[in-house]
């Protein structure tokens, strides 16, 4: 079970200090479920400017976990940390770890290739590639060395079932991606991410350029992938967190301020103020 740590520590709010929540333990015992990633004591600077403060939490495998929180607050920093994409600017540290699978992602001799592979994204806005729905799909197969047209035939359309689309597109493999509608673009943007076989999918607010029926078809497509995929989600939509998740973490100044099962941080928050921003007071 994920625990904050239960020592005495300030907390950054507005200039005051507070302690932070130890996640309670739930009233009834429930099935184990195995951690696919563990987050221990990370903090990471964008320069001098810290962004990110002694974070501690054990992701559950094939299962949602959404993180809520203000704009600024970290969300987006955080989970592009779990795949290391945050090191794409140059001038972020971190100190701390990160395991995947009970390796640290941080080690040296951990390839950032395979644990890009293996924890893939998906991002706030559909991009896919200037290319044919097929070669969307295809691109990262083909890159890890995959030719014959057999073998990719059966995974794109493996990828688009998987991505709920390929009743929509099947007719249309060849028509270029950028025709299709934002909904439709998402989920290839998807199917291209499941293409090469991943194990955790990040999605950074992947409907929040999108109409009600995407999300909504986004939404679903989530559900059926849990049971295949461990899937942490950032939402501004503390209702679509509440609808689709299992577990809720709140981030608030870079810091984790509560984590728990969903039902209970939204029905029951253990920090004044986790109850503040779901209850519209801030945020």
């Amino acid at each position: 079970m994920t625990k904050i740590s239960e020592e005495t520590q300030e907390t950054r709010t507005g200039g005051l200090t507070s302690k932070p929540v130890v996640e309670r333990k739930e009233k009834q015992k429930k099935a184990e479920v195995n951690n696919v990633m563990q987050v221990d004591d990370l903090n990471l600077w964008y320069g001098s400017n810290q962004a990110l403060y002694e974070i501690n939490m054990d992701i559950p495998e094939k299962r949602v976990t959404a993180i809520i929180g203000p704009s600024g607050c970290g969300k987006s920093t955080f989970i592009k940390t779990l795949n290391r994409m945050v090191e794409m600017v140059p001038i972020v540290k971190t100190s701390g770890s990160i395991k995947y699978r009970d390796q640290n992602i941080f080690n040296g001799d951990f390839k950032q290739e395979y644990l890009r592979t293996k924890v893939g994204m998906v991002f706030q806005s559909p991009n896919p590639f200037p290319k044919s729905v097929y070669d969307n799909v295809a691109y990262g197969p083909r890159v890890h060395g995959i030719k014959k047209k057999e073998v990719l035939d059966e995974i794109v359309e493996k990828s688009l079932k998987d991505a709920a689309i390929w009743d929509e597109l099947k007719d249309r493999l060849d028509a270029n991606a950028y025709g299709l509608s934002g909904g439709q673009q998402q989920r290839v943007c998807i199917a291209r991410a499941l293409a090469v076989e991943p194990d955790v999918i990040l999605m950074d607010e992947p409907t929040s350029s999108l109409d009600p029926i995407s999300t909504s078809k986004v939404e679903e497509l989530v559900q059926e992938l849990k049971k295949k995929y461990s899937i942490i989600i950032v939402t501004h939509n503390m209702q679509q967190a509440a609808r689709i998740s299992d577990k809720t973490a709140f981030f608030l100044n870079g810091e984790l301020v509560e984590f728990a099962e969903t039902d209970d941080l939204f029905q029951n928050p253990q920090d004044k103020r986790t109850e503040d921003y779901i209850t519209g007071r801030f945020g």
